[in-house]
């Protein structure tokens, strides 16, 4: 894919170029947030800053720890793109990313102020003498938004890691295990089936803790009778897909434990039935969100259905009730609205799709663990 990436930083030259302000576009661009990094370049970032200098050519600028690979992930590295470390440990890798700036005769540099720290950015200034810092608003996460194929395939593959890592948790015994003990366990499974790693911490919540968002597991144990909800995800090249589902353990559910997952289901088809290109970001939320609503579970949601996925598990779009803007074809997002009943439990389905037009089957469902409601 070095072609792919060779792209991609052309683009972003052109976008800065292109939303410069009045008094010119910067000479050169510094890009230090990891998962940036590793859109521009293939490469796993580990401490290392891009540069996009003045002249044309960019550069990888990585840490002094021989350990640490600049080489491409996955594929060739006969791209443009020149790579280099520091000469000791203690350098900072942004800081000579500055000063090299300032070499290649750079007078201004757009910088990503919304990754790095004040006391970065004032070691940079200090180092750089004369060079004028400027603020990057944000063009490469806007690029990152509608993925390619090649990337909506990672997504897929990650997915399909997922799948199975949760799909053999089902197949154990559940009842007298813990809830750290069984996210240890899907983690692993993770790994097993090719994962880089979680693409996020593994939740898994039963009893009273059940149908939480961002539940830590703890000790407490699977009962008969509980409700369980797990939200996972694989992390394959990079790329990073989300999956919650809700089971209720041992036995038939209760009548409430029926009512309470067919109301947060119904919430969730219809959060994945609006996610058709040219769609507002506000309008799936709404969708969803009207669904708990009229079922009397307003403020379930909190303050986002759901977002983007991708180098990321929290990408853009947000899918809020103040999104801005419309969904693109080929743009991965979750939809995972849940609810939590104080002192009981709740329910949780999350998925990850992509926006697909309806000439093309409508949105493409990534995880495909089933939504039914089985007792484990």
């Amino acid at each position: 894919m070095s072609e792919v990436h060779v792209a991609r930083r052309a683009l972003l030259r052109e976008r800065c170029a292109a939303s410069a302000p009045q008094d010119g576009p910067a000479d050169a661009v510094l890009v230090t947030r990891p998962a940036n990094i590793r859109y521009l370049t293939g490469r796993p970032p580990h401490g290392s800053a891009l540069l996009l200098g003045p002249d044309g050519v960019d550069t990888l600028l990585g840490p002094a720890n021989p350990e640490t690979s600049l080489q491409h992930h996955g594929g060739s590295s006969s791209d443009d793109l020149r790579t280099d470390r520091l000469e000791n440990c203690e350098g900072d890798t942004a800081v000579a990313a500055a000063d090299l700036a300032v070499s290649a005769g750079a007078r201004s540099l757009a910088v990503e102020e919304h990754h790095i720290t004040v006391a970065r950015h004032r070691a940079m200034a200090s180092v750089a003498d004369g060079l004028h810092l400027t603020g990057l608003a944000c063009p490469v996460e806007q690029q990152r938004v509608v993925k390619d194929e090649e990337e909506i395939a990672a997504l897929r593959i990650a997915a399909e890691i997922t799948d199975q890592a949760l799909g053999e948790l089902l197949e154990s015994i559940l009842v007298g295990r813990t809830e750290r003990h069984l996210a240890l366990e899907l983690e692993r499974r993770l790994i097993d089936h090719g994962a880089e790693g979680s693409a996020f911490p593994t939740s898994v919540a039963t009893g009273r803790n059940s149908g939480l968002g961002q539940h830590r597991p703890t000790d407490r144990r699977v009962e008969e009778g509980d409700f369980l909800s797990v939200r996972l995800g694989a992390q394959y090249h990079g790329y990073r897909c989300q999956i919650g589902r809700t089971f209720v353990i041992g036995t038939a559910p209760e009548d409430w434990q029926v009512e309470l997952y067919d109301i947060v289901f119904a919430a969730q088809r219809a959060g994945r039935e609006a996610l058709t290109p040219g769609t507002a970001c506000s309008d799936v939320d709404r969708a969803t969100r009207q669904v708990l609503d009229a079922a009397g579970h307003a403020g379930a949601l909190g303050f986002v259905t759901g977002h983007g996925v991708g180098l990321e598990i929290s990408e853009d779009p947000r899918l809020s009730p103040g999104a801005m803007g419309k969904l693109d074809a080929c743009v991965p997002v979750t939809i995972e609205p849940g609810v939590h009943l104080p002192g009981q439990g709740g329910v949780r389905i999350d998925d990850t799709l992509v926006v697909r037009p309806a000439a093309d089957g409508g949105p493409e469902l990534l995880t495909i663990t089933t939504k039914e409601l089985l007792a484990l």
